[in-house]
Formats: C-alpha cells, structure tokens, sequence
C-alpha cells in the first residue's frame, strides 16, 4: 500500500526520514528504474538491462540487482554494497507530484505509508533525517532529495528518445542470462533486453556521429560495459546461496 501526500511544512515539520538501508525498509528489490544520464555512475557496481514498458509501448531501463523478485544481492543487512546508489533508490520515499491546478511546476510528494517514514516518538526517530531545520528552511538532505528527482524527471522526460533511437538503429536484443546456482541447478533469466554488441560495432562513422551528438553514444557504451557485472552478480548469488 502507497499514501502519496503533499509535502508541506506545516504538516512535515516534525517528519523525519530513516536513511537505513534493509529489507524492513523496503530495500528488497530486484531491480529498479534508471535513466541514461546515470548509466556513467550505475555500470560501474551494476548491470544495466532494458525493459518492456507496462503497456508494451515502450521499453525502460533497469539497474538489476538479483535473479528472482525481492533479491538484492548488493543489500547485506543494514548495509548497501555498492559504490553508487540509483537516484530511484536514493530519493525514496519521495516522488515527483502533479503540479497544483492551474501551474506547472511540479510538487513534492511523500509515500506515508513508508517504513522509512518516522513522527516524533517512533523508534530511530532521533537518529533520522529532517526535511526542515528549525527555522523553516530544506534541510540538507531534502535538498539533495530535490535535486535528485529533479534529474530523475529530466532523465524520464528525456528517456523516451533514446529508447526510440536505439529501437531505429535495431540496438535492442533480447538477453537471456544462464547460470547455475549453488545447488548446481540451471536457471535462466529472460524477458529482458540488451544492446546487441554486433550491431553497435557495424553501425557507420555517420551513425555514430548521430548518436554522440544527441548524447547516445556515452550511455549506449556505458551499457555495454556494464554488462561485466553480470558474472560478480551470480557470484555474490552463489556466495549468498552457500551462506
């Protein structure tokens, strides 16, 4: 269950938000939602693996984090193994809101009904963060969160054409990804996709000029690389299964 609510500070004065990172609070994901302006920070921990959108219009990109729903190889416990976070993980739990009637500036929301989420008297509430300081103003951390959905909704709003670049060079192809797991039993992970190497290396000095000046080209190479990370992610599966 989700409870969006307009952040205000009269009524999120006294709000505080637990940074923690562990399942209880909502870290137990698979996956989640990137965009190709982070692809640089993400392929350096992560693989980077697209998406069929819900209504099949479209694809998305994903930072996968494990092989099966609510595994997070890189969650040990309290603590976040990885050198960078996605921005989707990091401004949790506050969204981007519809602008109020008549404007267009978009709102800041908050999920209420968040674990991460504390009032004055929860435990932890003392060691979490403020969204306002004692004179009213952003706190440190809220201003961050801001500035991290900011570049999530730049990033979304930019996202749709380099998905249909990639799909107009062909650059998509499915991937399925095959491993044994620690009892030596096959598994197999499909239904998603990946850019097909081949064709990225056959493409054109004109193509190419194409995708670097709309700013293709980096996060297409970045997705690439990052696909490294697949052989350490079903090495920490292995470990984590022998436990």
């Amino acid at each position: 269950m989700t409870d969006h609510v307009l952040v205000t500070i009269d009524d999120h004065r006294a709000t505080r938000i637990d940074r923690g990172r562990s399942a209880v609070l909502g870290d137990a994901v698979q996956l989640c939602l990137i965009v190709p302006d982070e692809f640089r920070s993400v392929q350096n921990a992560y693989p980077i693996l697209f998406q069929r959108t819900a209504a099949r219009d479209g694809f998305q990109a994903v930072a996968l984090f494990g092989f099966a729903p609510e595994e997070n190889l890189y969650l040990e416990g309290d603590r976040w193994d990885a050198p960078y976070l996605p921005l989707a993980m990091a401004t949790r739990p506050f969204l981007i809101g519809p602008p109020p009637e008549g404007g267009d500036v978009p709102q800041l929301h908050l999920d209420a009904a968040s674990p991460r989420v504390l009032a004055p008297g929860n435990a932890g509430y003392d060691a979490a963060s403020p969204l306002f300081d004692d004179a009213g103003a952003l706190s440190a951390y809220l201003a961050a969160v801001l500035e991290g959905l900011g570049r999530l909704d730049r990033g979304y709003r930019a996202a749709p054409d380099f998905f249909v670049t990639l799909e107009r060079h062909d650059l998509l192809e499915p991937v399925s990804i095959r491993f044994d797991d620690a009892e030596g039993n096959a598994r197999q992970i499909v239904d998603f996709h990946g850019i097909d190497e081949e064709r990225f290396a056959a493409l054109d000095g004109s193509a190419l000029g194409e995708l670097h000046r709309d700013g293709h080209l980096l996060p297409i190479t970045m997705a690439l690389a990052s696909l490294a990370n697949i052989a350490p992610l079903i090495a920490r599966h292995q470990r984590r299964s022998h436990g």
